[in-house]
């Protein structure tokens, strides 16, 4: 097995579903990146006493590293700056996912054989693959690896399955809560911009709780009763949410819809809510215009949590020049995601650098931030994942309705360059394309907090 990054990519965006074929990248393919990065002249880098920490045992981290940097070709004197840089930084990810556990495929066989749905089955896939190193020291020892060489203190983590039922929200943010209750020490639940601070200071790492989407249990009653679930997940340490996902909802219409009709009057409501309460309104899977006029409504800074720059490659998932100048002018930001065809151009690490410089450049380093939207799984998914045999077939899930053509994430090598474990990497090319200390700071995880501070602090108790 070889690199695997969350979520698979097969049927478009955030937490589709998982496929087998995804995760397995075959050994030829990392023998030939070895092969390629051992015979070029990037050799030398590894051989500096510095550079050296770039290196892993883990063969997933350390094929990703080395196809990262044969894209990249940095002097050994950036590399190092690069390293001494992130690990004196406080990383945080505008948007991602913690480290996956492998599944627990024994378990999924035997329900598959009892007669599981295959809403069960897909059910009981995601919460082992985010809870199990709870139980599984394996498991654990695995994920606390993977997240410790990233150099990442907190990811914005999506904890919400997509949409804006509140019974199907509450899943995902559950299985979150329950693993920070078990890894105290390790891994811990942030409810305030204070708490990201307290984790790296202790040496810990941090969930910022996002729930991929605004949760509306659609009685229709009144406006206010409408909204009042967005104080309960506010209280259950939600932090962030996504105004739409992809297609239209009551709020407004996602970026997946032709018609771009835009920002209802509900919508303003609704943002009007979660700018009271300390909730960062996102807009990262909303059409342009919902994202126009959501910048014009909210009256605290708003971001694009994991996105690209339309100016650079048109693609739903980006966002063109005015979107963005609007949500910077809420003093916002836009994180860069890591996703191939969302980028354009070669798809790599390259692609992705072109991607922030663009942003910078135009709109200033103080309003951007990378939400990789990818993360690292499991060395052991694979074997767990042979365990299930046959199972039940099931219609796509409506969070995959994706126009055709859209949702397709580029070649395996294209992702090995932008794994989830390759963020130090990620400061080594800032550092190669001249940015100041003070900007890879901002973008590292300066501008994340910002916008979090500005959001929750001041907000009185609910």
């Amino acid at each position: 097995m070889d690199v695997r990054e969350w979520p698979p990519r097969s049927r478009g965006g955030c937490g589709r579903r998982l496929s087998l074929g995804y995760y397995a990248v075959s050994a030829t393919l990392a023998l030939m990146i070895r092969r390629q990065f051992l015979t070029s002249t990037l050799g030398a880098p590894f051989a500096s006493q510095a550079a050296a920490q770039l290196a892993s045992p883990n063969q997933v981290i350390q094929s990703a590293r080395e196809a990262a940097l044969a894209v990249l070709k940095p002097t050994p004197a950036q590399i190092e700056r690069g390293i001494e840089l992130h690990k004196d930084s406080l990383v945080v990810e505008s948007y991602g996912f913690m480290p996956r556990a492998a599944i627990d495929g024994g378990l999924i066989r035997r329900e598959i054989e009892a007669g599981a749905s295959a809403g069960e089955v897909t059910d009981l896939i995601e919460e082992t693959m985010m809870t199990r190193y709870v139980a599984s020291a394996a498991e654990r020892e695995e994920m606390i690896a993977a997240w410790r060489s990233s150099g990442v203190t907190c990811i914005l983590q999506n904890a919400g399955e997509e949409g804006s039922a509140p019974m199907r929200l509450i899943k995902r943010l559950a299985r979150f809560t329950y693993a920070t209750q078990f890894l105290r020490g390790q891994v811990s639940q942030a409810v305030e911009p204070a708490g990201i601070e307290a984790a790296r200071k202790a040496g810990h790492h941090c969930l910022y709780m996002s729930g991929n989407g605004v949760p509306i249990p659609q009685n229709w009653d009144s406006v206010e009763e409408e909204l009042g679930y967005i104080r309960i997940f506010f209280q259950l340490g939600i932090r962030m949410m996504h105004l739409t996902y992809n297609r239209r909802n009551m709020i407004g219409d996602g970026c997946g819809e032709p018609g771009n009709a835009g920002l209802s009057d509900f919508g303003r409501a609704a943002i009007a809510e979660m700018n009271r309460l300390g909730v960062i309104a996102d807009v990262a899977h909303s059409g342009w215009r919902t994202s126009l006029e959501a910048a014009k409504a909210s009256s605290k800074p708003m971001v694009a949590s994991h996105t690209t720059c339309a100016a650079l490659h048109h693609h739903m998932r980006s966002k063109p020049d005015e979107v963005i100048r609007s949500i910077c002018d809420t003093g916002g930001l836009i994180g860069i995601c890591s996703i191939p065809n969302f980028l354009g151009g070669t798809g790599d690490i390259a692609a992705m650098l072109n991607h922030i410089d663009y942003a910078v450049k135009k709109f200033g380093a103080g309003h951007v931030a990378i939400g990789t939207d990818v993360a690292y799984v499991s060395r052991n998914a694979g074997d767990e994942y042979r365990k299930l045999g046959q199972r039940p077939r099931a219609r796509n899930r409506w969070e995959a309705l994706w126009p055709p053509g859209s949702g397709d994430t580029g070649t395996r090598e294209q992702r090995m360059t932008m794994a989830w474990t390759n963020w130090p990497v990620f400061t080594v090319a800032m550092v190669q394309r001249g940015y100041s200390d003070s900007d890879i700071r901002q973008i590292l995880g300066g501008n994340v907090m910002r916008v979090a501070r500005a959001n929750f602090d001041g907000v009185r108790p609910v």
